[in-house]
């Protein structure tokens, strides 16, 4: 058994969270950092937001919040803010992945943080920033990639415009550049002594990973003799991204005779290892191409050769093919399919719903001479109130029970709960 690794040991965050902003956190509760989520007396409405619920609890909450503690503080009270500013004394970052200004609002802003720990990390992640003129927009997931461009709408048989499927960039890529953020925060804190506080917007993080396309467009306003396409194409200027790969033959999606797979033989070498390895070498005679980046773009007589080809073998025939004879030839597979796929098997084995509750993907980060531990289950509201003010914070029980009756706590909201039948 390969021994177990925590990276993140030794790193606390303190998380102020609703909803899926809480991935921000979710990564580096899975390397080892210890995340303990503060929590309203109502708790976080994610447990209940969007689908699938399972066994009364949202999929969301179950994914993004897994491998934390779970606390309840009333934070409009003196002593939920005492508390608060107890754990912050102990903790290297303090994330605040709601509404912005929701902490500072309460009296605990970045200032009275680092009042009481000056190497305090604080983390604002939300939907636009802390600054513009969309800041205070109320929003969902969907707004950051449509504002940053990476959805076209759709208009259906009626003429209604539609939200597209679409993988959504920036409820994804807001967490991890957060998490990014908060690493580096806390190693420079450790260096120096001194905090920060770092904002991401997811809206801004949509962008930035699209910023290939944007960045395209932006480059082509300069003259065409100063910024060009490939030689393969005779230094035509194509659009953005992948838009411009429609027409493409040496690159592109080609039935097979049961589904589907991405042929990529662009350069000269692996298009002309595919033509002999395929018994085909009149096609590398008659098109061989440019040396690279040729997609033989509206070449429509070799993408039917190619199409006629393609329908001969299995996809996984294909895929097999490809790395025997040296060209590329990917799998297109589905949400639903991929999980058969055998690479998938092999490097995001499923973290079971036993554990977890639901079945879950691991973080897509390995230790090659080790192993992270399974994260435990996301919390329910208040599951670990009285264990870490109790061992986080060394609290007695008379002190528990005086916060409990004062209304710090949140009431009977964080009592021990028997979990459901799994």
């Amino acid at each position: 058994m390969p021994e177990t690794v925590t990276p993140l040991a030794g790193v606390r965050i303190i998380e102020c969270s609703m909803l899926g902003p809480a991935a921000v956190t979710t990564a580096l509760a899975d390397l080892g950092a210890e995340v303990i989520k503060v929590e309203p007396p109502q708790g976080d409405y994610v447990r209940s937001m969007t689908w699938p619920i399972v066994e009364g609890t949202s999929l969301m909450h179950l994914h993004v919040n897994r491998g934390k503690r779970g606390i309840v503080l009333d934070l409009r009270t003196p002593g939920g803010r005492a508390v608060f500013l107890d754990l912050v004394r102990g903790a290297d970052a303090v994330v605040e992945a709601m509404r912005p200004g929701g902490l500072a609002r309460r009296g605990l802003g970045f200032e009275a943080l680092r009042a009481v720990n000056p190497a305090i990390v604080l983390l604002t992640i939300s939907g636009y920033g802390l600054t513009g003129p969309y800041k205070d927009y109320p929003s969902h997931g969907v707004a950051y990639d449509t504002w940053a461009g990476v959805v076209t709408p759709v208009v259906d048989e009626d003429g209604f415009t539609a939200i597209p499927e679409h993988v959504s960039l920036g409820i994804n890529a807001g967490p991890l550049y957060g998490s990014l953020g908060i690493l580096a925060g806390v190693l420079a804190a450790r260096a120096t002594g001194v905090g920060r506080w770092l904002e991401v917007a997811q809206s801004d993080a949509a962008a930035a990973v699209d910023w290939l396309r944007s960045e395209t467009h932006r480059a082509y306003e300069r003259p065409a003799h100063e910024v060009t396409g490939n030689a393969s194409d005779g230094g035509r200027r194509r659009l953005p991204g992948t838009a411009g790969m429609a027409e493409g033959v040496r690159y592109n999606i080609y039935a097979t005779s049961d589904g589907h797979i991405l042929f990529m033989a662009s350069e000269r070498e692996f298009w002309k290892n595919f033509c002999v390895g395929v018994g085909r070498a009149d096609l590398f005679d008659r098109y061989p191409g440019e040396r690279y980046a040729d997609h033989a773009a509206g070449n429509t007589t070799l993408r039917r050769e190619l199409r006629a080809v393609f329908l001969t073998r299995t996809s996984t025939e294909w895929i097999a093919f490809g790395g025997r004879v040296n060209t590329p030839i990917a799998p297109v597979n589905t949400p639903r399919t991929l999980a058969d796929d055998p690479q998938f098997a092999d490097r995001l084995p499923w973290i079971p719903k036993e554990s977890l509750g639901a079945d879950q993907l691991p973080i897509p980060i390995r230790i090659v001479d080790g192993g992270l531990p399974h994260p435990a289950r996301a919390p329910r509201v208040g599951e670990h109130t009285a264990e870490v003010l109790r061992d986080v914070l060394g609290y007695d029980q008379a002190r528990i029970d005086s916060l409990r009756a004062e209304g710090a706590l949140g009431g009977d909201a964080q009592e021990p709960q028997s979990r459901p039948p799994r």
